[in-house]
Formats: structure tokens, C-alpha cells, sequence
């Protein structure tokens, strides 16, 4: 049936039986795919009847559907003409894993971080108002965004419009992992409960047929009304101001489509409670929904390697191992427990563990008053995720000179979910704010190293490390001062400054090009404050650098060595790194091959910089 259905308006003339039929062929193909792309397996089979319900309802692209975040919008692209390109899911030159809208005009928004759909589905309301047309706007936000400030915001603002939009809240008790906080909780008792969902409707028609006997009988009219409400789910929605219809069977087509129309009818804010199982149909992913979230592509078995890591779990054993013995450790995650490696920290501290969901700029704030009162925090967030709490490192943090740790996890390109994702831009909007250390590890030894030295600093430190796996001697006492360089190797003809992960490339192209130049290798481990001393030497020995960095080059690290040797003459740097804009999806070797960032493309770099000062000392030379 799949095969059949090239347009939304295709599913308008199935019977319910075909419906039933089609979900499951869709949970096919999701699975098939995924299996060998890779992607967000559990979001995406968890909403497959509710796509099918909101397709077959409404009318897309004229009506508009904006899912947040995008982890689930793999049903809906198979649903919009893309089935033939699905294969190429998350691929080089493929399908996007979140919604485009450069790839199809059903994508009405483009997403790929959490909370923001309700804003956005605000924004195209209005706009449709402002317009005069009538169309219907939709947003699709799981129960994890929904703990992201940004939505209460929204949600907050629609109340006061009064515009007509509808909010599915697709409720699935997690967000990667299992959610957190007070409005997790209120949620589950709508859950327990949806009975008193079902009699609300029956009690409220109840309370309009009381005869209005006296302004007594209108006051207790009234007074029972909101007795009812009090007890009834949803009361929080109604008090922002939409109208609550749920909770509701999210696996049940016909009862979603009912739900649609009825909201569709309701005149202003609606919000639709829908209830679904991530991982649906799927029995690994329903019995795990967390290791499900994300998956890999399937790979060839390779044999393990005892000494390599990935940096996300030196991290979290770093920290295990630091709060072992200074009990004002605490640690900080936005509900990615798992991917950051704080889950042994979570099981050995509890006390001491703190996941506060999707928010991070509460999560930095937070931190800050943990350290304000003595304690050490150390969170973890992704680069990617970070930029959404800026000013929260600027004016909580660095402001107060507090002592804050802050792990900059997938700091450089992450691969196939692509320029929503990529962590690029952190060097550029962290390196200018006073009284912040910025760091960057070649491998795991130096990233206990750093740890180590964070914790002992009493001031605000980042650490950027890539995705990925690293070498790592647990324990290895290397140096205890990582805000200096480290000169791996010298070299006359000309200098290589490098960073991070940037650093074992930029030492392999000294090897390459031994027979031919003399380059000099320089791991500088401190972005800020750099190692100004002995750049600057280094720099007036050698006269042409080169710098290499996992990131932009505009106000990245290549920036700062410009202004470090500004007032050096005769010395020329060219930077390497990423252009002026957002760099596509793909996997990750392939992204730094494109961009030369591999141990070929510098030596590259490296001859056309030393011929071109071979032709300018030529020239000068006839004059």
C-alpha cells in the first residue's frame, strides 16, 4: 500500500482497515531503513498511526505541520513523496533526518533542536491572520520539549492570541531518556487516569443545563464548574488558555482523527493529549526506549580496542573518578544522561546527579548557584545545545567568575545529522567572554588532564572534544598545566598550530612531508588563554603557520592565533577549517576529507603556502 500513496491526499479515501494495514508497512520501512542508515528509531515508530491520522485529516502542504525537534518525522516523509529517497535517509547528498523545507513543501519549517515548534506554529498563525486566509496551523510537541522553556513560553503567548492552532502533545513519557520534573509528573497522572477525561466532556454538558434559578444557582453553577476542573486533567492547558481535548489513545486512528476534527471545529487554542508508546511495534525499542532513541547504522564487527574510548566516556569516568574524593562534586545533565557519560555517575551519586530535562540554559543558571555556594559542578551538554545557553555563561557564570565545569560534547562536525547538529561555533562565541578558560584535547589522557586541573582552577572552564573514539591511558600523568602548548615537534620551514582532534593529522602531515619541508607540529591545548609566548616565538622563528581547526573560521581558534602575531613582521598565517556556512550532512571523515582537514589536506595546504613564498622571494629577488 505504501507503494500507492505519492501525496497526503492519498490517504483521504482509505478505509480504517487500510490504515491499520499501512502503519504497519510504514513501521517497515522505518525499521529496514535505519537498520542500515542509522537514525531515530523509537520517536518515529511511536507516532506512525498519529501522522497517518493528521495527514488524513488535514490538508498539507495548504495546511501547515510543524514537528518538533524532527525526531519523528520519518512517517511523514514516506508519507509526502519520498519513499523512492528514503533509502538515502541521513546519507551524503540524501535525505535530511529532520524536516527541510529546501527537500519538500510539505516540511513547512525547518528543525532540529527541541521546544520550538509551538513559537514557530504562533509565528505562521498570526501570520495567517494577518493575511486573512484560513488554513489550519498544527504543532506536534513530545512531552521531553515540552519541558524546554521555551515552550512554556510559547504556550503562554498562544493563550493571549487567541488565534486558532492546535498543539498535539504527543506524550510518551520520555524525551531520550525518561523525563524529569514537575510537569513530567502532572503528566503521568493524566495517564493513570483518562477516565476522568472521558467523563469530563458528560459533566461540563451537565453543569450548562442547570437551570439559572437566582444569581445563587448561577453561583453554584459556577462553583461546581470549577470544582469539576479542579479535578479533572488538563487544568494546567485551560488556565493558559486552550481548550484541552485527552488524553487520548495515540495508537488509535480513528479516535485521533475525530480528535483532529473536533479541534479543527474549536475555535482558538486547542491542545490534543495523545498518549504512544516510543519504540511501537518494535520489541527491542519498546523493552529499551532509550538505547533505541538514536542507533547507528549497521557495521561490520571489528575487534575491540582496550585502549581507545570515546571521549564522552573518559569524560564520565573522569568524573566518577574526581567525585570519589572531593565530595563538593556534583554533575549536571539536559536529559542526555547516557550520551554524555554521566550514567555511572548517576548510579554512584544520585544524591549528587542532576538531570533537569530539556534546559539548558536553566541546567547552566543552575550550575551557577551550586557553585556560588560551594560546590563544584560539572555539566555536560552538547556544542550544538550549548549555543542556547549563551547568555547564561556570560552573565551567570563568567560575569561571577564562578568555578563552573562545562563539557562541550560533539564540539566539530558529528556526521549524518548534519548542520543542526554540527558543533561549530563555539570556539567563536565562547573565546571572547572574560574570565572563561577554553580547552581542547587531543585525546582522553588530556581530557582527565584538563578535568583535573578545571576542578583546581576556582574559575569558569569549557572543554570542546569531538564525537568519537580517542586514545586513552586512564590515569596517564601528563602535564599538569594544559594552558600551555605542547611543541611535539620543530620545524624551519614552517609551523603548524593545531587543536583537538586536529592535532594527530596535523602530526601525521609533518611526517608525510619530511623528505620535502620542515614542519614544525604545535598541540595548543588552550584556546584562551593562549600560550601568546610561545606562538609568538615560535612564530618569529618560523614564518609561515598554518592553524587547523574541528570549526569555522570566522572568530575561531585560527582567529585568535591572527591577533596573537598581528605585530610580528614578516609572518603569514592561513587558517583551515570551515567556510561561512552550514556544512552538510555526512559522515565525518568525509567532511573533513571535503574540507582538507586530514593529514593529505594539510600537507596540501602546507606546499601551496611554502611555493608561494619560494615565488615571492624569487620576485623580490629580480628587484
Amino acid at each position: 500500500m505504501l507503494n500507492s500513496i505519492s501525496s497526503p491526499q492519498d490517504l483521504h479515501k482509505l478505509k480504517s482497515y487500510d490504515m491499520v494495514r499501512l502503519a504497519e508497512e510504514i513501521r517497515t520501512q522505518i525499521i529496514k531503513t535505519v537498520e542500515e542508515t542509522g537514525g531515530h528509531l523509537g520517536a518515529n515508530l511511536g507516532v506512525v498511526e498519529l501522522t497517518l491520522a493528521l495527514h488524513s485529516t488535514l490538508n498539507s502542504p495548504a495546511d501547515k505541520i510543524i514537528w518538533d525537534v524532527g525526531h519523528q518525522c520519518y512517517a511523514h516523509k514516506l508519507l509526502t513523496g519520498r519513499l523512492e529517497d528514503f533509502p538515502m535517509l541521513r546519507q551524503q547528498n540524501g535525505l535530511s533526518g529532520f524536516p527541510k523545507g529546501s527537500e519538500s513543501k510539505h516540511d513547512c519549517f525547518d528543525v532540529g533542536h527541541s521546544s520550538t515548534s509551538i513559537s514557530a506554529a504562533a509565528g505562521l498563525a498570526v501570520a495567517r491572520d494577518l493575511q486573512n486566509q484560513t488554513y489550519s496551523v498544527v504543532a506536534v510537541i513530545g512531552d521531553g520539549a515540552l519541558t524546554g522553556g521555551m515552550a512554556l513560553e510559547a504556550l503562554n503567548h498562544v493563550g493571549q492570541l487567541k488565534t486558532n492552532l492546535i498543539v498535539v502533545l504527543n506524550d510518551n513519557a520520555m524525551s531520550i531518556a525518561g523525563n524529569v520534573g514537575a510537569l513530567s509528573d502532572y503528566l503521568n497522572r493524566i495517564r493513570l487516569d483518562p477516565t476522568l477525561a472521558r467523563a469530563r466532556g458528560d459533566l461540563e454538558e451537565f453543569i450548562k443545563r442547570i437551570p439559572a434559578i437566582g444569581q445563587s444557582m448561577t453561583r453554584v453553577a459556577s462553583g461546581l464548574k470549577d470544582a469539576v476542573k479542579s479535578l479533572l486533567p488538563g487544568q494546567l492547558f485551560e488556565e493558559l488558555g486552550f481548550s484541552y481535548f485527552g488524553p487520548f489513545d495515540g495508537h488509535n486512528i480513528s479516535q485521533l482523527q475525530r480528535a483532529i476534527r473536533d479541534g479543527i471545529n474549536r475555535k482558538g487554542p486547542v491542545l490534543i493529549h495523545v498518549l504512544t508508546q516510543k519504540g511501537k511495534g518494535y520489541a527491542p525499542a519498546e523493552r529499551n526506549p532509550a538505547k533505541y532513541h538514536g542507533v547507528s547504522p549497521r557495521q561490520p564487527k571489528i575487534a575491540a580496542d582496550l585502549n581507545r574510548k570515546s571521549f564522552s566516556d573518559v569524560f564520565g569516568y573522569s568524573v566518577v573518578e574526581m567525585a570519589k574524593v572531593d565530595k563538593a562534586v556534583v554533575g549536571i545533565t539536559a536529559a542526555m544522561k547516557d550520551a554524555t557519560g554521566f550514567a555511572e555517575f548517576a548510579v554512584r551519586y544520585p544524591d549528587r546527579f542532576f538531570d533537569v530535562g530539556i534546559a539548558e540554559q536553566h541546567a547552566l543558571t543552575f550550575a551557577a548557584g551550586l557553585a556560588k555556594n560551594g560546590m563544584k559542578p560539572i555539566i555536560a551538554l552538547y556544542s550544538t545545545f550549548l549555543q542556547r545557553g549563551y547568555d547564561q555563561v556570560l552573565h551567570d557564570i563568567c560575569l561571577q567568575k564562578l568555578p563552573v565545569i562545562i563539557g562541550i560534547d560533539r564540539a566539530g562536525v558529528v556526521g549524518d545529522d548534519g548542520p543542526t547538529h554540527h558543533g561549530v561555533f563555539d570556539i567563536s562565541f565562547l573565546r571572547h567572554i572574560p574570565n572563561l578558560t577554553l580547552l581542547a584535547p587531543r585525546n582522553g589522557s588530556e581530557l582527565q588532564s584538563m578535568l583535573r586541573f578545571a576542578l583546581n582552577h576556582g574559575q569558569p572552564v569549557a572543554i570542546r572534544y569531538p564525537r568519537g573514539s580517542t586514545s586513552v591511558l586512564f590515569d596517564d600523568p601528563i602535564d599538569k598545566d594544559p594552558t600551555s602548548c605542547q611543541v611535539l615537534r620543530k620545524g624551519k620551514d614552517c609551523l603548524i598550530l593545531a587543536i583537538g582532534n586536529m592535532v594527530d593529522p596535523a602530526l601525521d602531515c609533518a611526517n608525510l612531508l619530511q623528505k620535502e619541508i620542515d614542519c614544525g607540529v604545535v598541540n595548543v591545548r588552550a584556546i584562551k588563554p593562549l600560550d601568546r609566548d610561545t606562538i609568538s616565538q615560535l612564530a618569529s622563528e618560523t614564518k609561515e603557520i598554518v592553524t587547523v581547526e574541528d570549526h569555522v573560521l570566522q572568530g575561531g581558534f585560527g582567529s585568535a592565533v591572527l591577533e596573537a602575531v598581528s605585530n610580528i613582521d614578516g609572518v603569514s598565517v592561513v587558517r583551515m577549517g570551515y567556510p561561512d556556512e552550514f556544512i552538510e550532512q555526512g559522515p565525518i571523515d568525509y567532511l573533513h576529507t571535503k574540507y582538507q582537514l586530514t593529514a593529505e589536506g594539510i600537507a596540501k595546504v602546507v606546499r601551496e603556502v611554502i611555493s608561494q613564498r619560494h615565488q615571492s622571494l624569487i620576485v623580490e629577488g629580480e628587484f
